[in-house]
């Protein structure tokens, strides 16, 4: 089977699972705006979520992706399965001490580490988010070390299991929410934070089980590969703690809008993350492994057919997500979370927000593969200076449309598009150079003819509402049930149609994957 095919057939086993995942993400957001709707209690849980995220994305993000992911997976290329888990012996035993030591410290200091990601919050809301935040943060070691088993599991391209983790982690929270939340309030999500950590690495600790007969509780800190790491590593988490600081930025900002605005803004960004996480991280985590180990082996040329194929299908995915959403979001967020706490006011707020985040979900889909690519190349100071720049920008323009316009919480998702924009084009262009080019025109025209195939498909959908406006009550769920289901097929319909008309390979790859041709074949 071509390496194609294979990475066809393992994107789609991963989105499948991750469908599931994400689904279920949606389910425990609906649970919490139920019970809690849109206001302090949420706003507060949120932001406690935000310090345990941050060392989470820093961590993992920073460690795995950029650095241990590329020299474990280099070991394996070359046949040196021993090498390369006393690399992992070490990496892992570090990692450990560190997240340990980082949990406690984090338990500790709550009350000065909240004022960072919430500086307006005063009185009962701070005190709730200090509370929480501690609550969560043993969390991060399970989660992290979740990662960890995951970036494992993947060099060996080995996809389901820990796409499967994930789920567990949101059924450990939606558990809480449901049985909890009566007897502790929103302390209950946050207990089942903690519960569905700890699923997500036990699940997944028996598949890596069985690959770490090599493991050692060994410290080779000296040993070359340990090295590199951290010699990758340190670059890495520089970049994107500027990411994160441009996250405790904005949430900064929201914490002083009206109350709600931060959970508005979450709502909008989680549901902007759905066909992200389902297609881009899916296709950009299937294809990391191959592509590092393309790069060790020195095969160019396969590399920028196997990096080409990607970001054609993750535009190709991304795009009509995009104005699907744009188009069918109000509808889709009255269906969602319109009921108990949760009004017809905080969905018209929450679907404005995501307007302005949907701009920017083709780029960040870009971005997804793009800095793999440099990972790839064990490159991770390109992508942290393009990164500065980008945050910074970000920062600046957050600042000048959420204070100086009357845009207020819609100005830091604008914000964040326009410089997803930036950050993706500098990050291509610059990628394009360092490899002699990555097939950039059969990704432009393909990305002409997906935004085009969008455009129709955006109209068909726009055509449906002023009809179901017109005729139907959209304010009755079962209406609203009908309205986003027939959304969604002749959205998905008419595009596909338009595309196969333009006669786009990409129509073929989502064929395969929908076919999930069986092994052999």
């Amino acid at each position: 089977m071509s390496n194609q095919k294979k990475t066809t057939k393992a994107v789609a086993l991963v989105m499948i699972i991750m469908i599931l995942s994400r689904l279920l993400g949606f389910v425990r957001e609906v649970i919490m705006t139920n019970k809690f709707g849109r206001g302090m209690e949420t706003d507060a849980f949120f932001a406690a979520f935000t310090i345990p995220d941050v060392m989470y994305y820093l961590l993992v993000g920073g460690a795995l992706s950029s650095a241990f992911i590329p020299v474990f997976t280099s070991y394996l290329s070359k046949g040196d399965e021993e090498e390369a888990w006393k690399v992992a012996s070490t990496f892992i035993n570090v990692s450990i001490i560190l997240l340990l030591v980082l949990s406690v410290l984090g338990m500790i200091f709550a009350d000065y580490l909240v004022p960072l990601v919430a500086y307006n919050f005063k009185g009962e809301q701070l005190s709730l988010t200090v509370e929480l935040t501690r609550f969560m943060f043993p969390a991060v070691t399970f989660t992290a070390l979740a990662g960890l088993e995951t970036g494992v599991l993947n060099s060996y391209k080995i996809f389901n299991a820990p796409s499967i983790g994930p789920i567990l982690y949101n059924v450990g929270i939606i558990l809480g929410t449901i049985f909890l939340s009566s007897k502790f309030g929103i302390k209950g999500m946050a207990i089942g934070v903690v519960f569905g950590a700890v699923s997500n690495f036990l699940f997944q600790f028996i598949f890596v089980a069985k690959k770490a007969k090599n493991y050692k509780f060994t410290l080779d800190l000296k040993h070359p590969g340990v090295r590199k790491i951290f010699k990758l590593i340190l670059p890495a988490l520089i970049g994107l703690s500027v990411t994160q600081i441009n996250l405790v930025v904005n949430q900064n900002i929201a914490s002083g809008f009206d109350e709600g605005s931060i959970t508005a803004l979450r709502l909008a960004n989680r549901i902007m993350q759905l066909p992200l996480g389902i297609f881009s991280v899916s296709i950009a985590t299937v294809i990391f492994p191959t592509i590092t180990s393309q790069i060790a082996k020195g095969e160019i040329k396969e590399f920028r057919e196997t990096f080409s194929m990607g970001m054609r299908n993750i535009f190709f995915v991304t795009i009509p997500s995009a104005i699907g959403l744009m188009t069918i979001g109000v509808s889709l967020i009255r269906l969602l979370f319109v009921r108990g706490a949760f009004k017809e006011n905080d969905a018209q707020i929450t679907a404005s927000i995501l307007i302005f985040y949907t701009l920017g979900l083709a780029f960040q889909g870009g971005v997804q593969l793009l800095t793999r690519g440099f990972y790839a190349n064990q490159d991770t100071k390109t992508p942290v200076k393009i990164s500065f720049i980008a945050v910074l920008g970000n920062i600046l323009l957050s600042l000048f449309l959420g204070l100086a316009t009357p845009m207020r919480v819609k100005g830091l998702a604008l914000a964040y598009s326009i410089t997803s924009f930036i950050n993706m084009s500098m990050l291509f262009n610059t990628l394009r150079k360092k490899m002699g080019g990555i097939s950039g025109k059969e990704i432009v025209v393909s990305s002409l003819k997906t935004t085009f195939a969008s455009i129709i498909m955006g109209i068909s959908i726009v055509i449906l509402n002023l009809i179901f406006s017109k005729y139907f009550n959209i304010h009755n769920k079962q209406i609203q049930f009908i309205q986003v289901s027939i959304g969604v097929l002749l959205g998905a319909g008419v595009f596909l149609f338009t595309a196969n008309i333009l006669k786009m390979q990409e129509v073929r790859d989502i064929t395969m994957i929908l076919r999930r041709k069986k092994a052999g074949n």
